[in-house]
């Protein structure tokens, strides 16, 4: 761009000069040439030249103008680099050797428990470093809703909760394990279970309450507490077996007592604990149902002793062992005698039949 004051020459004549003045609507500049004629010449045909040292004939430098920015004597700017801060020391307490986590909802509508969502936070109460992953789904279709690793005696925000996304959170596996960094430790055990969450809680007010690490009111999860209350109540397939094998062995048929007396009452002890060595993996089902079957076999073994006084201890209870052998009584034993066994003796606690 040709500007006024430039020095020019000619690209199709000889000559140049000095622009006095441009016409911008004709586009023509006018020259001043060195005898100080102003020559007309199109702004097309004319190129700027550095200005010449009339002495010399060498061109003039601008020393007060800058460079260019693109050019290769631009001057660059040079960042300086922050040095990266050093990380704050891990600061141990003695009760932090003890590994303890939570889980923390806090509703972000308190008011309005009916469509409030939440917020989840992970509390790590403890000298340790935690790596974490929370996964929701069954075997087939799992999904990691949450993980990382956080530091020793800090609060992470997990994820958000939206009413309709609470019942996926039933039953959600928890996998933490600690650890410290560059230095050793007492191993901790690591958590590997899955959390069984009574969803309900989320609807009522009262779930959410004072704790020691939040200013506002949250429903707390101690993830410690609830592994070791899940473990208690797992069940592994070869307990199961064990169970059931030892309902089925004939060495854990009842004791009967027989009580030396002039009637020879039998004694018959239907408490479970009585009968089985173990009570695991069987529902409260299976055991009446165990129970039940004892006290049929005893009154099939004796069916034909007549005058036959047995005494069933079923304990008072609920009354439900009580109140199914009256109903079998009734119905399948019609023409035996039954009644309260001796108070002085049993209490409420036994029922003696006598075989008719």
């Amino acid at each position: 761009m040709i500007k006024v004051g430039d020095n020019v020459r000619f690209l199709n004549a000889v000559g140049g000069g000095k622009v006095t003045r441009i016409d911008e609507k004709q586009n023509i500049v006018y020259v001043e040439d060195g005898d100080g004629f102003e020559v007309p010449a199109l702004a097309r045909e004319c190129v700027v030249i550095q200005a010449v040292n009339e002495k010399t004939n060498f061109p003039v430098k601008d020393f007060k103008s800058k460079p260019k920015e693109n050019s290769s004597e631009a001057t660059k700017e040079v960042k300086i680099q922050e040095q990266p801060k050093a990380p704050e020391p891990i600061v141990e307490t003695p009760e932090g050797e003890t590994f303890k986590s939570f889980l923390a909802f806090f509703p972000t509508d308190i008011k309005r428990m009916e469509t409030t969502a939440y917020e989840c936070y992970l509390v790590n109460d403890s000298n340790y470093f935690l790596f974490y992953n929370f996964v929701t789904g069954d075997e087939s279709s799992r999904k990691s809703i949450a993980n990382g690793t956080i530091e020793p005696n800090m609060q992470e925000f997990l994820c958000n909760i939206e009413k309709s996304q609470v019942n996926d959170w039933e039953k959600m596996r928890v996998q933490i394990i600690p650890f410290k960094k560059d230095k050793t430790y007492t191993e901790q055990n690591a958590l590997d279970f899955t959390l069984k969450m009574n969803t309900v809680k989320f609807y009522k007010l009262h779930s959410f309450t004072e704790t020691d690490y939040f200013d506002d009111p949250c429903m707390l999860i101690d993830l410690t507490v609830e592994r070791n209350h899940n473990r208690s109540n797992e069940v592994s397939p070869e307990e199961i077996r064990q169970a059931i094998q030892q309902k089925k062995q004939p060495e854990h048929r009842p004791r009967i007592i027989h009580k030396q007396s002039q009637n020879e009452t039998i004694e018959v002890d239907l408490h479970i604990n009585a009968l089985l060595d173990t009570t695991t993996g069987l529902s409260n089902a299976d055991m009446l149902g165990f129970q039940m079957e004892t006290f049929h076999r005893t009154l099939e073994e004796n069916k034909n002793r007549k005058g036959q006084k047995i005494v069933f201890i079923h304990g008072k209870g609920e009354g439900v062992l009580k109140t199914e052998i009256e109903k079998q009584l009734k119905s399948r034993y019609k023409t035996y005698y039954f009644q309260d066994a001796s108070f002085r003796e049993y209490g409420f606690g036994a029922t003696m039949v006598t075989i008719k």
